[in-house]
């Protein structure tokens, strides 16, 4: 059964539940057109010692706005990112990714995400992202 509202991508590296190398985060719809996810990082996803890969941050987020883009019934890809680091996240600590759509011109909609730690709600990072429709 998929946790997230009836869509599911069995083999995708962040949110597929058969990807037995996959982080299997499940976004859920917050509002018509945005999302969440909890997200906690293990050892294997460090960059320095103890603290979660900057990639996989990026990782998450993409995906992030990508979710956001299909609650509000629209499919696209990212065009155009630009990420900005905040605070460290270290392994272990758990996190809140959330995203929305901000606009959409044609066919090109522009997203914000964010994440956040889940107990201070102190922001580690965002992304404020240009997707390009696909359908």
């Amino acid at each position: 059964m998929s946790t997230t509202g009836g869509l599911d991508f069995p083999n995708c590296y962040v949110c597929g539940s058969d990807n037995p190398q996959g982080l299997h985060v499940a976004f859920r719809a917050d509002g018509p057109d945005a999302c969440r996810a909890e997200y906690t990082a293990r050892p294997e996803h460090c960059g320095w010692p103890g603290m979660i890969h900057g990639g996989l941050l990026f990782t998450l987020m993409d995906e992030a706005v990508a979710w956001a883009l299909l609650y509000a019934s629209l499919h696209g890809v990212t065009a155009r990112g630009q990420f900005r680091f905040a605070a460290p996240a270290r392994v272990g600590e758990p996190l809140v990714v959330t995203a929305r759509v901000a606009s959409r011109r044609g066919k090109v909609v522009q997203a914000h995400a964010e994440i956040r730690n889940a107990e201070s709600s102190d922001l580690v990072a965002e992304l404020s992202a240009s997707m390009y429709l696909t359908a």
